[in-house]
């Protein structure tokens, strides 16, 4: 399937949804994005993603995208992405409700990662928001699920602040070792920032100033920012960008596979309304001031569920039944796909792999899925069946590459 649209892609979690996605939307029914005339300029392979016609890669290819982020700087569309505003004084604390996560006392000028919960406690979606003071919360969710989330927000809190969906703006992301060194030629200022920090800034082209609202953050493992602009001025901000030596167009692909390497979730593939976050091993993302015993425990959906779960043990005494995300690496050199299923030793099946593929930078085949919590220990085997022939693998610790994250 994947050569017959000519994707230099490995089947992972992204080609199986762009794939499925291409089997069922036409041309015509897509939306695009401000930057659609550039991509198709710079000679991008455009498919069908979350409703979008989005560039899947360029003519340099995925590996070479890939590389590039990791080495240099990377610019990537994902204008598809849903923001909005949350504004009123209670606003913070009514957006707490719907998450398991510390909005309240996150400090103005910084950004925090957050679970849109249902009331059984699975995972709606996972967003990012930030605290913009004035009482303001700056949220931003993903594509594929911004209607639903919007409305979702709206029907819960909308009594409580003003829901503004924010669809003339555009999103930019800027990835990699030396995205600050390209942006602050033009945004003089935003070195200052560190991980999980933003503000406004104005970024000078040279031909015209655009002001754009951006933060110290990423879905690579990489140093970067992601700008959010005036959809009128996209196209400006990102030939820009493009302008400076070290950047390159990068597409959905090399997108995916920097995302896996470092160790983070795909909604709809390792998250989704099936799993909630305790077995998705997002305990990381719920602060302690949310959790038993903290000032604010509990108070959103599925709460009584999430933190009993959190109170229980791990791997070999978890409760029988009970599954872990884990990070596995393939013992020999043959990608192991999404939806592959994983047995023990006996061939019994004890999960399944939920993003796979030949990680570019380690080099070796990475995956992650879930597994029963007796095998969720580090170093713990697992054999994954591919094609009918048994791929050993290995519960590996993520990220599967280190983070290089700006932290000052």
């Amino acid at each position: 399937m994947l050569c017959d649209l000519d994707i230099e892609l490995p089947p992972s979690a992204l080609a199986l949804s762009l794939l499925e996605n291409a089997v069922s939307a036409s041309p015509e029914s897509l939306l695009t994005t401000p930057l659609n005339a550039l991509h198709i300029e710079l000679g991008a392979r455009m498919v069908p993603f979350a409703g979008y016609s989005m560039p899947v890669q360029y003519p340099a290819g995925l590996m070479a995208e890939h590389h590039h982020t990791r080495t240099s700087a990377g610019l990537f569309d994902v204008s598809h992405m849903g923001q909005l505003r949350l504004v009123g004084p209670d606003a913070a604390a009514a957006f707490e409700t719907l998450i398991p996560v510390d909005v309240i006392d996150l400090p103005v000028g910084k950004q925090r990662y957050g679970l849109l919960l249902t009331d059984e406690g699975t995972i709606i979606d996972d967003l990012m928001f930030f605290n913009k003071g004035n009482d303001e919360i700056f949220v931003i969710v993903n594509g594929a699920c911004k209607v639903g989330d919007i409305a979702h927000i709206q029907a819960k809190i909308g009594n409580r602040c003003q829901v503004i969906p924010l669809p003339d703006l555009a999103l930019l992301a800027l990835q990699g070792p030396q995205a600050v060194t390209a942006l602050a030629r033009l945004a003089p200022g935003v070195e200052k920032l560190v991980f999980m920090t933003g503000g406004n800034f104005t970024v000078d082209t040279g031909s015209e100033k655009i002001d754009v609202f951006l933060t110290r953050s990423g879905y690579t493992g990489e140093d970067g920012f992601e700008i959010s602009v005036p959809a009128a001025q996209a196209e400006a901000l990102a030939r820009a960008l493009l302008a400076q030596p070290e950047v390159k167009p990068i597409g959905l692909g090399a997108r995916n596979s920097l995302r896996l390497e470092a160790g983070l979730c795909l909604y709809g593939n390792d998250i989704d309304t099936t799993t909630h976050p305790v077995e998705a091993s997002l305990n990381w993302a719920m602060q302690k001031v949310r959790r038993a015993g903290g000032a604010r425990e509990g108070g959103f959906p599925g709460a009584t569920k999430i933190l009993a779960a959190l109170a229980e043990p791990t791997g070999a005494a978890a409760p029988k039944g009970t599954r872990k995300r884990v990070g596995l690496i393939a013992l020999e050199r043959i990608p192991v796909r999404d939806h592959t299923e994983l047995q023990d030793g006996q061939g019994n099946k004890i999960g399944e792999v939920t993003s796979g593929l030949l990680g570019p930078t380690i080099d070796k085949p990475v995956a992650m899925g879930y597994v029963d919590s007796a095998y969720s220990a580090i170093g713990s085997r697992v054999v994954a069946i591919v094609r009918g022939k048994p791929v050993p693998m290995e519960v590996s610790a993520m990220p599967f590459v280190p983070t290089n994250y700006f932290r000052g």
